[in-house]
């Protein structure tokens, strides 16, 4: 079960004093205070593609722990140059002047014309059960029963140093969703049950309590210079360095990660991941996604094959460690955590637009001293260029 209230209250004077930030000034364009009248047609917010992700532990005959996960993206064209925050629809401008209030540095370089950034904004669903789903009492040595509903928004922001071989893409990501039984998740998981002759999950009776959630999330990757093009002409190889950190009562962690990639006509962005903050693998590349729309005849057809190992220092999880602000069951989580996956993807051209598919097959070691079976589950994702 979970901690006395007493030793819960630092830790929610921890999240009341997150969400008390202060929000600092946007990003100044200049002195003066121009009208969107104004505005460029690329600094501007124009969505350019998305992606839809499922992840499953049927496709790989399971259905326990983490057992379901979908999530839509959209992402807008590039934005090059120093950000206009008075061209922007009041959400991601507010975003941006959160992210500018809590990451001050994020922008430091903006003066600059050669980062780009773009926007990504995404709805999902996450939900989790213990092993037994004929069981309808609390099974206390199993995870509990939990679903979360999420909206998000990142910022994207793509540089590379003259000076170096090296390409980084920094994301910054606010979270917002809810847990408990709004979340829908036991709606949602008897609709697919039933559509597909599973039995019902019992115990879901059992599940977190209704609480607001909340995550910010930082996540840079690395990588050798490739050039501007859209993929790497012909056979090669690469491997993209991942940094992440999650403060919320979602999660909060640090991660450490890898990925390898093999393939011919590798893309030039930064790798496929499970669902995560920064996962969207379409970062800005203003040369590749130009605003005349013709990027897409320059977009070659490939195939690769990944894999990424990443290893994860946990400090709270929603899933494991039960409601922040509401007594309910809980599990003993294990700080460290590994994941591994490997897959293959495919791009190219349909109908004239550009088109990925991508599968890959992940591994979890044991996130609770309790689980007696790691996780596993299947990903897939499909992205399109509008």
């Amino acid at each position: 079960m979970r901690h006395s209230a007493a030793k819960r209250v630092p830790q929610k004077a921890v999240w009341i004093l997150a969400l008390l930030l202060p929000v600092a000034p946007a990003v100044a364009a200049d002195g003066n205070t121009p009208t969107i009248e104004d505005c460029k047609a690329e600094e501007t917010i124009r969505f350019r593609g998305g992606t839809a992700r499922l992840e499953n532990d049927l496709f790989i005959g399971r259905d326990q722990n983490y057992t379901n996960g979908v999530v839509f993206t959209a992402v807008s064209h590039d934005i090059p140059g120093k950000l206009q925050t008075r061209c922007l629809p009041k959400p991601v401008r507010l975003h941006a002047k959160f992210i500018q209030s809590v990451n001050p540095g994020f922008w430091s370089d903006a003066g600059g014309s050669a980062p780009t950034q773009n926007v990504v904004v995404k709805f999902g669903q996450s939900m989790f059960t213990p092993e037994d789903y004929t069981r309808t009492d609390l099974i206390r040595d199993d995870r509990p029963y939990a679903g979360l509903l999420y909206v998000g928004m990142s910022w994207n922001r793509r540089k590379h140093d003259p000076g170096s071989n090296r390409e980084m893409l920094d994301t910054r990501e606010v979270t917002f969703g809810v847990i408990g039984p709004l979340a829908l998740a036991e709606e949602s998981q008897n609709v697919v049950h039933d559509m597909v002759g599973s039995e019902r999950f019992a115990g879901w009776d059992h599940q977190l309590k209704n609480e607001p959630a909340l995550q910010i999330a930082m996540d840079r990757k690395f990588r050798d210079f490739r050039g501007a093009g859209a993929v790497t002409p012909g056979f090669s190889s690469d491997f993209i360095h991942s940094l992440g950190l999650r403060v919320g009562n979602i999660e909060t962690s640090a991660t450490l990660g890898v990925e390898g990639r093999i393939g011919w006509n590798l893309p030039n962005d930064f790798g496929t991941y499970p669902i995560r903050p920064g996962a969207e693998n379409r970062p800005p590349s203003a040369s590749v996604h130009s605003s005349s729309g013709n990027a897409a005849r320059r977009v070659r057809p490939g195939v690769q094959l990944f894999g990424t190992l990443e290893a994860k220092l946990v400090a709270y999880d929603f899933s494991l460690d039960g409601n922040l602000f509401r007594s309910s069951h809980s599990v003993t989580r294990r700080p460290w955590v590994g994941q591994a996956a490997v897959g293959i993807s495919v791009h190219g051209l349909v109908a004239g637009h550009g088109v990925k598919l991508a599968v890959m097959r992940v591994y979890r070691t044991d996130e609770f001293e309790e689980q007696d079976v790691n996780q596993a589950h299947g990903s897939i994702a499909l992205s399109i260029d509008f």
